[in-house]
């Protein structure tokens, strides 16, 4: 799986456990057409089935112009209504399978996230991005609205009533307004921003992997429930990290003041 070779994405290993993960359509703006999406889903779901060693992936575009510049429009150009509809559910797919993978996924946003690109980016577990990166759901612009979990994934990052601002408008918006508004959790200089993230992604990969995954479920899953249920379900998450050796091996490094090696066991 992290092995294979894909038509659209570049991937790299470039710190211990984490996995960067490049959209690599530079000639398109990296813009979501049919191939990149169906890599961005084998990819996932591979990842979901068996992530080896990999503990943290980050997620950017190829250049620094764009992450994403939203669907192909170029490929969608005189698509049937029966072609558009069997693509779209290649998309609804990769969607489900970047928001279902367990590991834990940082957006690296270099640039431009129009449209699905956005889209992509609002999947992830959270958000850096580069000060010259710009933001937008422009789909009303085109005739349809966000089908890739952006009139989801935006309001639950920003709320209801900025999110019915950003999407009804189509307009766009900065990474620092991105920040103030939640959808983005730091901004940084070009030259920066990966460099932070994979610093981050490093972190985490340094962490117990069952706790870590468990931890990402409980508060993904729980802010679906009611606080009661939430709290049910985060005792089962909980449970599942005390018989395991990284639990024993993390309070053992504690008591002997060493830093803790864990195996994802």
């Amino acid at each position: 799986m992290i092995s294979q070779t894909y038509e659209t994405l570049s991937l790299a290993t470039p710190r211990p456990h984490v996995l960067q993960v490049t959209l690599s359509r530079p000639e398109a703006s990296n813009a979501m057409n049919t191939q990149l999406s169906r890599d961005i889903t084998t990819l996932f779901e591979g990842l979901a089935l068996d992530p080896g060693d990999i503990r943290c992936v980050v997620v950017t575009g190829a250049g620094t112009k764009a992450f994403c510049a939203g669907g192909d429009l170029k490929e969608r150009n005189g698509m049937s209504d029966e072609a558009w509809g069997r693509q779209h559910v290649i998309f609804e797919r990769m969607v489900r399978a970047l928001i279902d993978c367990p590991v834990p996924m940082i957006g690296a946003v270099n640039g431009a996230a129009f449209g699905g690109g956005c889209e992509i980016a609002a999947t992830m577990d959270f958000i850096y991005a580069a000060d010259t990166a710009r933001f937008a759901m422009t789909e009303v612009t085109l005739g349809i609205i966000p089908g890739a979990g952006g009139t989801q994934t935006l309001a639950r990052a920003m709320g209801e009533r900025r999110a019915k601002e950003l999407i009804l408008s189509g307009r766009a918006f900065t990474a620092v307004q991105a920040a103030e508004w939640g959808l983005v959790n730091a901004v940084y200089p070009q030259d920066d921003l990966l460099p932070a993230a994979l610093e981050t992604a490093e972190r985490i990969a340094a962490n117990a992997p069952i706790a870590v995954r468990q931890a990402k479920q409980a508060i993904h899953r729980g802010l679906g429930m009611s606080l009661a249920d939430g709290l049910t379900f985060e005792i089962e998450a909980y449970n599942r990290t005390v018989p395991t050796n990284d639990r024993r091996e993390g309070v053992l490094a504690f008591n002997e003041k060493r830093k803790a090696k864990f195996e994802g066991r």
